[in-house]
């Protein structure tokens, strides 16, 4: 049974939660408290599975707190923040410290209620799962790729829960020359933009928030805002992002599947599929139908997933032809473009 310790300065806020992930059998909330440092007396007394943080606190704030976690006593912690420019770059830096995921936080008290289930769900995922922080400053490998530039492949990449990290490791690790990328991460609103833009200042390809009508050559990835579905479209030799309103599908907006099976569509065998590390089964389907339509397909492993729940769903309907751990992944992304290329060329 998760134990779990709610850390947020609202009053309101902490009742609302500590209630109602009470009603969720299998979770136990051992304690809730209003700031950093009663929070640290009642981990080390207590010992919790996992941590709900807000970022915004009085004594010591929530990003300074959860560094000190994660250097001492690991464990998972899912960030609660607002939705505010100042709120959606501290969830950032939370998740680069080695936060699993983050939730915006509703406008009134009143219904933080409504997000109970969300939090419970990956509670529920993510309890007992080792964790290890990454250093912002280790160095990452740049991946080359002996390719041509070609604007007839696109790789599509799906995440979820501790996918900021994952997709993080893969795009720095990619050479500018390597084919458009399309990425759909869940993710609240307003915080995909500020991702994006911190993606931008690490890679070597170009990253921004997707835009309707972006177009995907080489070099340059497009991330799926956190309130639009991303689909891909042929362009006489290129590959174009349109982004749709509309209902979630799968409880997801935007949707993995919606981005893969846009691809399988419209790029088939030119296309590379990649699922990393995620809650719940988006993006099996779409999966299938790229590699129904001889697109190459990776999955992360299990070992360097935070959650494997996506991978392993992928995996489970035969949409996968390689289950690799996260570091490998650029790397083969890399292979298989290369290889593409030399089979258009009669190499």
């Amino acid at each position: 049974m998760p134990r779990v310790l709610i850390v947020d300065d609202s009053a309101v806020v902490r009742q609302v939660l500590s209630t109602e992930l009470a009603k969720h059998p299998g979770i136990e909330v051992i304690g809730a408290a209003p700031d950093p440092v009663i929070a640290r007396d009642i981990i080390v007394r207590e010992r919790p599975d996992v941590i709900t943080l807000d970022l915004e606190m009085p004594r010591m704030d929530g990003l300074e707190f959860l560094r000190r976690i994660m250097a001492h006593l690991p464990l998972p912690v899912i960030v609660v923040s607002s939705l505010t420019p100042a709120g959606s770059a501290l969830a950032l830096e939370a998740l680069e410290a080695g936060a699993i995921d983050v939730l915006c936080k509703p406008g009134a008290a009143y219904t933080v209620g409504s997000l109970a289930s969300d939090i419970a769900a990956r509670i529920n995922a993510v309890a007992g799962k080792p964790m290890a922080v990454r250093s912002a400053s280790m160095p990452r490998p740049t991946v080359g790729m002996a390719m041509q530039a070609t604007t007839n492949q696109i790789i599509a990449i799906g995440a979820s829960t501790g996918g900021t990290q994952a997709l993080s490791e893969v795009l720095e690790s990619l050479p500018a020359s390597c084919p458009g990328i399309a990425i759909v991460q869940h993710m609240p609103p307003g915080f995909t933009r500020a991702f994006a833009d911190r993606l931008a200042k690490t890679c070597k390809v170009s990253v921004k928030e997707a835009e309707d009508g972006d177009t995907l050559t080489p070099g340059r990835c497009v991330i799926a805002p956190g309130d639009r579905h991303l689909l891909v479209r042929r362009k006489g030799g290129t590959y174009v992002a349109e982004l749709r309103d509309g209902p979630r599908v799968g409880l997801h907006k935007p949707a993995v599947n919606v981005l893969f099976k846009s691809v399988a569509a419209c790029a088939g065998a030119n296309a590379i599929g990649v699922i990393l590390t995620g809650m719940g089964r988006d993006g099996a389907d779409g999966m299938k139908e790229m590699h129904d339509a001889k697109a190459r397909t990776i999955a992360q492993d299990e070992a360097s997933c935070v959650v494997f729940g996506m991978p392993k769903e992928a995996i489970a309907i035969g949409a996968v032809d390689q289950v690799l751990p996260l570091p490998r992944i650029a790397a083969e992304i890399c292979n298989l473009a290369a290889a593409h290329d030399k089979r258009i060329a009669g190499g």
